[in-house]
């Protein structure tokens, strides 16, 4: 090897390193400011968990539910507790992301920092790691909730929880990199919300998060197949649901392998339209 390659191969290295050290500290700083944000902790890490609660409350005064003859009765939180998880990442990533990064766009925030040495992966990085540390908190106190609080079983066997644990990791990545992209749309502080917030609502419910997926008419499951929620709700329900309700899915079968297919799609759509749509400032700035 030349002089040349070795000097060209330690200076890419040393950029990577620098790169991953700069995401890391960016990450943390991120945590701090999003523990320090009341109304953001409330709506994106407790709504899952009194949504939960409500539901239980709600539909749970008549005892288990037995959705259809032949299934094993569940409690009413364990039926919700699959769509909760799926809730509790889209909101994390995609809604969390995506007003912080227009807010912090209109406000000149990301003019600052694209003047320092801070590179758009270091920034993505920083994201992802404050949404993935949050995300596990999220889900672990939503668990330790429905299980001690509600009475809900969780799984014992170890392949489930390998399960959760994929389909959480590319759920939340994915989720984080389409809050990125879609904060490249609103033109301001003030209309991030209003832009946001409903295209969230609007796919929880497609998704089958706020109803029961199986209740959905045949057209609108179809169009939830193309959403990464319906995935993500999925791969939960085949953890914390008994196997027979395979039964309720779309085409009566678990479908792991299509959980993991779609999921990785969208991550990788994510990727792309997270790194060709942003912008330390706005294009028609």
């Amino acid at each position: 090897m030349s002089v040349l390659e070795h000097s060209g191969r330690t200076a890419r290295s040393t950029v990577g390193r620098s790169r991953v050290g700069m995401g890391l500290w960016r990450g943390r700083f991120e945590l701090m400011q999003y523990v320090r944000s009341g109304d953001t902790v409330f709506f994106t890490f407790l709504f899952p968990i009194l949504m939960l609660g409500l539901f239980s409350v709600a539909f749970g005064a008549d005892g288990d539910m037995q959705p259809a003859p032949g299934l094993p009765p569940v409690p009413v939180a364990q039926m919700y507790l699959p769509a909760m998880l799926a809730a509790g990442l889209l909101l994390s990533g995609f809604q969390n992301l995506a007003i912080d990064i227009a807010v912090d766009r209109s406000e000149g925030v990301l003019k600052r920092l694209g003047a320092t040495p801070l590179s758009p992966v270091s920034y993505f990085l920083g994201k992802i790691v404050q949404v993935g540390v949050t995300g596990v908190v999220q889900a672990a106190v939503l668990l330790v909730f429905a299980a001690v609080v509600l009475g809900v079983p969780l799984p014992t066997d170890p392949a489930q929880w390998a399960t959760f644990a994929w389909v959480f990791v590319l759920g939340i990545t994915g989720s984080a990199l389409l809050g990125v992209a879609l904060s490249s749309v609103p033109r301001s502080a003030r209309s991030a919300v209003a832009v946001v917030i409903p295209i969230g609502l609007v796919v929880q419910f497609i998704s089958g998060v706020y109803f029961q997926f199986y209740l959905l008419p045949d057209w609108l499951q179809s169009a939830a197949s193309a959403l990464p929620v319906k995935w993500m709700a999925q791969g939960m329900r085949y953890v914390f649901l008994p196997e027979e309700y395979s039964a309720l899915e779309q085409n009566g079968e678990w479908n792991i392998a299509g959980v993991a297919i779609a999921l990785t799609v969208w991550l990788v759509v994510g990727l792309v339209l997270a790194r060709v749509t942003f912008r330390w400032n706005r294009r028609d700035a």
